[in-house]
């Protein structure tokens, strides 16, 4: 399981294991130091453990600092595959929070062996149901999401409060940011620190560990503007120019971000006929509050009242990458031309598009869906309706193919 850094993957882990689990930490240096040096070690250690009837448990945690023990699971998994039968077999749990040292040291990632996951920072059904006031609850359980998680099944009922628009896109989704605080005043929230903590001490210190980056300083000014940027079409040139960089290294530092899951990019939409749409992907910062901490603006509502729409089309961008990712058996994509034309996001699902723009307002208009209209007159082949994401409070016919649709219910 790979993930950024404090989504909740040990936790979580931890929470479904058996108690008797072995459980390794990486990120306790003196362990690291015991198997880097030695991974023959655990090999050892292992074959040390009393047989069992049950199947047992091993989490290895935070195990990119330690690629060679890969190898040492292929090889323990392998010897047991032939000489125990599959009910007894020992169940390895490898957790990790980059693929960076993995990919450029070559590390066997245990092919045709293991099960790869991902865990990303909270999406929205992991939240009690935001209901605004008036709205019928049976109309809300009766509706289906635009991407819903769980096919089959209602919305499930999370220990996660319920939390607004605006807190969310402040704050971003990080378990640690969905915890209630009082509101006790100005400086009353800790989350504040606690994001500007993360980007100090695990995106500028692990990042500084984890690669061999020489020039430190300009890095730092392009993790500020990749910040700042996020959301946007990727601009190499643009970016190096301001931060002092090549343009090869701004596109290995986008590469970077990215192994730290950090980041993703969303490319072009490819189906069009269009010479003029822009083949360029966007990248986009996997939460937004690690965005707007990384980016050096203020984490008050003074940050959003500044520029909302951008903001909130990041928002749902990000919503829709971490459940399509979850599904696994959809595209997502952007489209737009050099004339201006434009949709925020392309859902492509067994040959099916689904179009949607997003808007900040509480009244979508016909307008707003013009773009829309226009996409799916040329693409009417593959698919016959757009959908508008907006902060109307209950879903709206902007026409007869656009449909406005609440945050809430995305």
């Amino acid at each position: 399981m790979f993930g950024t850094r404090q989504t909740g993957k040990s936790t979580l882990i931890r929470s479904i294991i058996p108690p008797e689990s072995l459980v390794f930490d990486f990120s306790n240096p003196s362990q690291r130091l015991q198997f880097a040096t030695n991974p023959g070690r655990f090999i050892d250690m292992y074959r040390a453990l009393p047989s069992s009837e049950s199947p047992r448990f091993i989490f290895l945690d935070e195990v990119q600092s330690v690629p060679e023990l890969f190898d040492a699971v292929q090889f323990l998994y392998d010897e047991e595959k032939r000489s125990a039968p599959d009910e007894r077999r020992t169940r390895f749990i490898l957790c990790g929070s980059s693929a960076r040292r993995l990919r450029r040291t070559g590390t066997n990632l245990l092919p045709g062996r293991s099960i790869l996951h991902h865990l990303y920072p909270l999406t929205s059904i992991e939240y009690q149901p935001f209901i605004p006031a008036g709205f019928p609850v049976e109309t809300l359980y009766g509706s289906r999401s635009l991407v819903p998680i769980f096919k089959d099944e209602p919305r499930l009922v999370s220990p996660f409060p319920k939390r607004t628009l605006e807190d969310r896109m402040i704050y971003g989704e990080l378990p640690a940011m969905a915890i209630p605080y009082a509101e006790r005043g100005t400086n009353a929230d800790p989350r504040r620190e606690l994001l500007r903590s993360y980007v100090a001490a695990y995106i500028e210190e692990e990042l500084h560990r984890e690669t061999q980056i020489r020039e430190w300083g300009p890095f730092l000014r392009f993790l500020s503007l990749a910040a700042y940027e996020s959301g946007g079409i990727m601009n190499f040139a643009g970016i190096a120019k301001e931060s002092g960089l090549s343009a090869p290294t701004v596109k290995a530092h986008y590469q970077l971000l990215e192994d730290m899951f950090l980041g993703f990019m969303v490319p072009a939409f490819s189906g069009s006929s269009r010479k003029t749409a822009l083949s360029t992907p966007r990248f986009f910062f996997i939460d937004l509050g690690l965005r707007n901490a990384a980016a050096g603006l203020s984490l008050t509502p003074d940050t959003l009242l500044a520029n909302p729409g951008p903001l909130f089309e990041q928002w749902v961008g990000i919503e829709l990458y971490k459940r399509l990712s979850y599904l696994g058996d959809s595209q997502l994509s952007y489209f737009r031309t050099a004339g201006g034309a434009e949709v925020d996001f392309i859902i492509e699902q067994s040959g099916i598009l689904y179009p949607i723009e997003v808007k900040w307002t509480e009244n979508p208009t016909t307008k707003d869906a013009r773009h829309l209209e226009s996409f799916l007159q040329d693409h009417r082949d593959r698919t016959s309706h757009g959908y508008i994401v907006c902060r109307a409070p209950y879903p709206l016919a902007v026409s007869n193919t656009v449909t406005a649709i609440p945050w809430w219910l995305l």
